[in-house]
């Protein structure tokens, strides 16, 4: 272990003034003796999140080190232990309370470092996120000893706090003009921060992160052997995004364009996307916990910008933001869990909210400005599928339309999109 170059990099981030960062939404708690882990996508801020919590400490008694700084390099965990007990101390003249250890999986043996510090009563915040070791895969390793938290792109909330066009009040129809148009440009360019607050080429740096994380975390990762298969999986399961999914689809899809493929291959592949943390596969909701989990499933983006030239369709990215939302909410309410929902007759609805053991709201999703293009079949489905689960909690998410209206003896609630992004 090179201690010189340590101590250098210690003494220099003491010195270093943190840039103004955007305040995050997502709230991560400590609990005693239990790492607190956030995990997300690639380029959605944890880094800058870990610097957000950072300065709520203080400074003397914190290190934060970052496993991808050249200093910091081929580490053990009793290397990390002894920069965090001994040479931190040199340095600053105080003992380290809390750690934060950024892109942890380059450290050897990390998961005995992360304990053994949690035993010694260090308050300890974790990321990970490259191809070598995913930030899911961090949660699971430390399984009863940390607190998982999903980060994602900014929701609409951070966005337009980010760009300074969050609003004081909402007052008049002007508000709410400029409110839409920015909501347009977040549904066609995304949340990732650098797409946002950066001056690049929005869909040029778009096209970059899908291509980082198609051979990153998925073909080196995943060992991926046919690039032509695993470019085509993708690709089609990118398209399919706010769709419902079958692995027929994709075998059908394969044969059309004479791609060559094994079918258990292709069952892996499909399932290996998950692990890119860009992809959500939902599960349809039955009484029957053992169907919850087959084929087919709906397919969700963890950004709207990822959609970014593959199809023009406002419905399916309101759909999709809808979805990343109410993730973001469900870190609100650990016990919640989302589905979609279709019967034996095919009616369907969007989202299916289940809480314990009780279904609390059935949500449908649609791209309409007025209440006359709001299609029968979207309400009257939202109307039988409550019956048949004996949910009263109905809503249907608007683009420009708002009401409360009692169809068929059910109440319904009819809010814009911005407004129940905003929760006003």
């Amino acid at each position: 272990m090179e201690t010189n170059r340590i101590r250098d990099y210690i003494a220099a981030f003491s010195k270093r003034e943190l840039p103004k960062l955007i305040k995050r939404d997502l709230m991560v708690e400590t609990v005693p003796n239990k790492a607190s882990v956030i995990i997300g996508p690639r380029r959605a801020g944890k880094t800058s999140l870990m610097m957000e919590i950072l300065l709520t400490y203080d400074r003397l008694q914190t290190i934060y080190l970052d496993f991808e700084d050249i200093a910091l390099r081929g580490l053990n965990a009793l290397d990390v232990l002894k920069v965090i007990t001994e040479i931190f101390t040199e340095i600053s003249g105080k003992e380290a309370k809390v750690v934060f250890l950024d892109e942890i999986q380059n450290v050897i043996d990390w998961q005995s470092l992360v304990r053994t510090l949690l035993d010694r009563g260090y308050t300890v915040f974790v990321t990970g996120s490259t191809s070598k070791l995913l930030s899911r895969e961090v949660a699971t390793q430390l399984r009863g000893r940390s607190l998982t938290f999903l980060l994602l792109p900014f929701s609409f909330k951070e966005f337009l706090s980010a760009k300074k066009e969050y609003p004081p009040s909402v007052s008049s129809f002007t508000d709410i003009g400029r409110l839409k148009k920015q909501l347009l440009e977040y549904l066609d360019f995304g949340g990732y921060p650098e797409v946002v607050l950066g001056k690049q080429e929005k869909d040029k740096l778009l096209a970059e992160y899908k291509e980082m994380i198609f051979l990153k975390d998925f073909v080196e990762r995943e060992k991926i052997k046919s690039i032509e298969v695993g470019r085509f999986i993708f690709s089609f399961v990118t398209q399919a995004f706010s769709s419902e999914l079958s692995s027929r689809n994709v075998l059908n899809a394969l044969k059309q364009e004479g791609v060559p493929y094994g079918r258990n291959t292709l069952y892996t592949y499909i399932e290996k996307l998950q692990d890119t943390m860009i992809f959500f596969f939902l599960d349809r909701y039955s009484t029957k916990v053992k169907l919850r989990t087959t084929w087919p499933r709906k397919v969700y983006l963890a950004d709207t910008g990822l959609a970014w030239r593959i199809v023009n369709d406002r419905g399916r990215l309101i759909e999709n933001e809808v979805f990343l939302e109410l993730k973001r909410r469900q870190g609100l309410s650990p016990l919640s869990e989302i589905y979609s929902y279709k019967d034996i007759a095919g009616h369907e609805i969007d989202f299916l909210i289940k809480e314990r053991e009780k279904i609390i709201r059935l949500i449908q999703v649609t791209y309409a400005s007025d209440r006359k293009e709001i299609k029968n079949r979207e309400v009257n489905n939202l109307i039988t599928c409550s019956k048949e689960l004996h949910c009263n909690n109905l809503l249907v998410i608007t683009w420009d339309y708002e009401a409360e209206e009692k169809i068929k003896g059910k109440k319904i609630k009819f809010v814009p999109l911005w407004k129940w992004l905003l929760n006003i």
